[in-house]
């Protein structure tokens, strides 16, 4: 079953704000770097290695910077953000500075110490049952603060609260332990505030890094594999509370196969002719052009494809006014990618 167009036209338009930071900072000489001795040194024996692959030390270190930066961006933006499309989700933020740190009572905190320990130690496995059972209680006595926690992705149904953590395919080791007494503090202030409700609390990957592409498919995964791969991961986290790859798409979305469509939105996009359909894009005078509508379906813009084959018509309503007239001549698009929706909502409306 395929996403709906509004949901593929939202991700399309993350893919096009990525894209263009990206280009924007992209190093097309390393002119600002002309000096990295230190650099030089330690490349020296990794020369072998680097032969024929590495123009220049200098060019080399802003491309890993511009990589770097890219991951970061999809780390922490693009992944949060076609996770809360696809789920109708947002981000929540049980802290000080955002929504408040909610309560919870000695005894959840004792609990949690003890079932940190244990794991710790090796004494017990992690065991989504036995961790809720002790945890998921609405236990008597004095409340004290939560912890600090977030949600990339929160969204509360009539019977249930999802509460989902999206880490880099990496994390730093030792985060582990960290990671589990942070979410059992979630799900036992979640439990505390939503005491009808049934809380599940994920720790999620967007993909699958142990995956061989010449024998598997790139959107598949194999969970015991890839959690073996992480420090400490299988000692703090049972499989039942985390989510790898498509297994993690499919779940945000209750559709199959999400991933292969995300895929295929940004293959659509990212060519390296993307600067310069981007800018025949934003020019309003090209509507007229059947390649521009085409150019439309094959980024999954269809809000804007509505405008543009009901032009005429908004025209006609527009007629002299002046506020009206200033929207109709909008780019549809900022110059950060953003599609200018409120446009599209003025004249829409037209129709």
């Amino acid at each position: 079953m395929a996403l709906e167009n509004r949901v593929k036209e939202k991700i399309a338009i993350e893919v096009i704000k990525v894209l263009i930071s990206r280009f924007d900072s992209f190093p097309e000489d390393a002119s600002n770097i002309r000096n990295a001795p230190f650099h030089d040194a330690f490349l020296n024996a990794f020369a072998d290695k680097l032969d024929g692959k590495v123009p220049d030390t200098p060019f080399f270190i802003s491309l890993a910077s511009w990589l770097h930066g890219l991951n970061t961006t999809l780390g922490q933006t693009f992944f949060e953000n076609v996770a809360q499309i696809l789920s109708n989700g947002e981000k929540r933020e049980y802290t000080s500075k955002k929504l408040g740190n909610l309560p919870i009572t000695k005894t959840h905190r004792e609990k949690i110490s003890e079932i940190v320990a244990d794991l710790s130690t090796s004494t017990e496995l992690p065991d989504l049952g036995r961790e809720n059972k002790l945890l998921l209680q609405n236990y008597d006595g004095e409340n004290i603060k939560a912890v600090d926690f977030s949600a990339d992705v929160f969204f509360e149904d009539e019977d249930q609260v999802i509460a989902i953590e999206i880490k880099s395919v990496k994390p730093n080791s030792g985060e582990m332990k960290g990671e589990k007494q942070k979410i059992l503090e979630g799900k036992a202030a979640l439990q505390k505030k939503f005491p009808n409700k049934k809380i599940y609390f994920y720790i999620d990957f967007p993909f699958d890094p142990t995956v061989d592409p010449a024998k598997e498919k790139v959107t598949g995964y194999n969970k015991e594999r890839f959690l073996r791969s992480i420090i400490n991961m299988s000692k703090f986290f049972d499989p039942e509370e985390t989510l790898v790859a498509s297994e993690l798409w499919d779940f945000l979305s209750g559709q199959e196969n999400t991933m292969e469509q995300i895929l295929e939105i940004i293959n659509n996009i990212a060519t390296p002719d993307f600067l310069e359909k981007f800018r025949y894009l934003k020019l309003g005078e090209n509507r007229y052009h059947q390649d521009y509508i085409s150019l439309l379906d094959k980024w999954f813009l269809s809000s804007e494809k509505e405008l543009v084959q009901s032009d005429g018509k908004i025209k006609e309503k527009i007629e002299n006014d002046k506020r009206l007239t200033r929207i109709y001549n909008k780019q549809p698009f900022e110059s950060n990618g953003k599609y200018r929706f409120d446009r599209y909502i003025e004249l829409k409306d037209l129709v």
